[in-house]
């Protein structure tokens, strides 16, 4: 089988509440599950691991009960292997390259997202602000960053995506977390 790299995204860890989970005790929770090449990004929940496990639901199943036997408290997590993460990077429709990272977010979805579930949004309302759906993904383009955004704060109403677990990222991150699960040329 072969090895590929992850992602582990985290939601609502360390961003205030009593979910803190510390980098330093994730990295050896994952490497103690036989996750190779161990690594985390930023404080908010983000790690890299090599599996030779293909299904992304699984590892994430392993990640979570990982998380919720050493902490005590359960966590959503979706797992996500480097190819989905540059797709969906590719697939962006908003220029990131001449954006600030701050001006740019991706929320990655569990399962496919119906448009419909958005079709009460008055997109015209939040100009300049937009988004579009993707690959169990979603974009938002906000100028003034997500702390400022109306349409931000519409997008993140609960009933909005029940039943998904859906957990964000700035553009920083996003571009980060391709870097880091880029495979290695074979040739």
């Amino acid at each position: 089988m072969t090895v590929k790299a992850y992602a582990a995204l985290l939601r609502g860890i360390n961003v205030g509440g009593n979910k803190k989970v510390p980098m330093g005790e994730l990295r050896p929770l994952l490497s103690g599950l036989g996750f190779g090449d161990v690594r985390t990004h930023l404080q908010s929940g983000n790690a890299v691991f090599t599996s030779e496990a293909a299904d992304e639901d699984t590892l994430a199943a392993r990640v979570g009960e990982a998380i919720e036997g050493h902490f005590g408290f359960a966590v959503d997590v979706l797992v996500r292997d480097g190819a989905y993460l540059k797709a969906v990077a590719d697939a962006c429709p908003f220029p990131a390259a001449s954006l600030e990272g701050k001006q740019l977010h991706v929320t990655y979805f569990s399962e496919p997202v119906d448009a419909s579930r958005l079709d009460n949004i008055d997109r015209a309302a939040f100009l300049p602000e937009e988004f579009r759906l993707g690959d169990r993904a979603l974009y938002l383009y906000a100028p003034d960053g997500l702390g400022r955004s109306k349409l931000g704060e519409a997008l993140s109403r609960p009933a909005l995506f029940k039943g998904l677990i859906a957990t964000s990222r700035n553009w920083n991150t996003v571009a980060k977390l391709v870097e880091l699960t880029r495979e290695p040329d074979r040739g």
